[in-house]
């Protein structure tokens, strides 16, 4: 068996909407394993610009994701640049506005840092997931955008066998 090529960004023919990532990913900040895919009617092309928000260069947070992990429609990653300054008198970014107010600039290293934002192998995105900066999610894992009402799900649970808390049956084995 020998699928198809993890450089092909537009695997299936007659289907534009899916395409691999790891060719069609630009950005050196972004780091994506073969086979993993984003499906996206307007176009897989659009990753980039649609999914991964406030990643700016010169804050030099990654985005890796695994190998063979499926991405959907709307999911976005908001990086690290979207942070707000939290040990000032206020969060709101006066600086951006100018007008007298970039004289309150805060340093980089004013601002809170989470560290990069990784995705396991096999991991499943579902439609409208948002994750936040510094998020690591494990192998196998499976990412639903909404739980039920009064859920919790704080990420202290065997990400790769259970959703929330629901025992799915995976295994641990390697991908």
């Amino acid at each position: 068996m020998h699928g198809p090529s993890p450089d092909e960004p537009q695997p299936m023919a007659g289907f534009p909407q899916v395409g691999f990532l790891k060719p069609l990913v630009k950005n050196p900040n972004i780091v994506v394993g073969e086979y993993s895919y984003y499906d996206d009617p307007e176009g897989p092309e659009q990753f980039e610009a649609k999914c991964v928000l406030y990643h700016f260069p010169f804050i030099g947070d990654k985005l890796v994701i695994g190998k063979f992990c499926a991405v959907a429609r709307d999911v976005r990653f908001i990086m690290n640049g979207a942070n707000h300054q939290i040990s000032g008198f206020s969060t709101y970014p006066f600086y951006i506005f100018a007008n007298g107010w970039e004289l309150v600039t805060p340093q980089p290293g004013d601002f809170p840092y989470k560290g990069d934002t990784v995705i396991g192998n096999d991991v499943w995105l579902g439609y409208d997931v948002l994750v936040m900066p510094g998020v690591k999610i494990g192998d196998r894992a499976i990412v639903a955008a909404h739980l039920a009402n009064y859920s919790l799900d704080a990420g202290k649970h065997n990400m790769a066998t259970t959703v929330c808390g629901v025992d799915l049956g995976r295994t641990d084995d390697p991908v």
